[in-house]
């Protein structure tokens, strides 16, 4: 039922560019300007951790190989 909701959707290297983004961003907060805006990079970590972009799943985008039903 949650690969439904979230199904995979994103490439192994994009993962990883997700949370690094998100981490950059969230740095924002602690470090140089010091914004809340940073925290708009909880939102790339937990798509790449998770694995699965809502968006996406809406516009029927994969950025991974889809795995050969048996």
């Amino acid at each position: 039922m949650l690969s439904k909701i979230l199904p995979v959707n994103e490439h192994p290297i994009e993962r990883a560019f997700r949370v690094l983004l998100g981490l950059a961003l969230l740095s924002i907060v602690f470090v140089g300007p010091k914004t809340l805006w940073g925290l708009i990079g909880i939102v790339p970590i937990l798509t790449g951790l998770v694995g699965s972009c809502p968006l996406y799943t809406v516009l029927g985008v994969r950025t991974c190989k889809v795995a050969a039903k048996s």
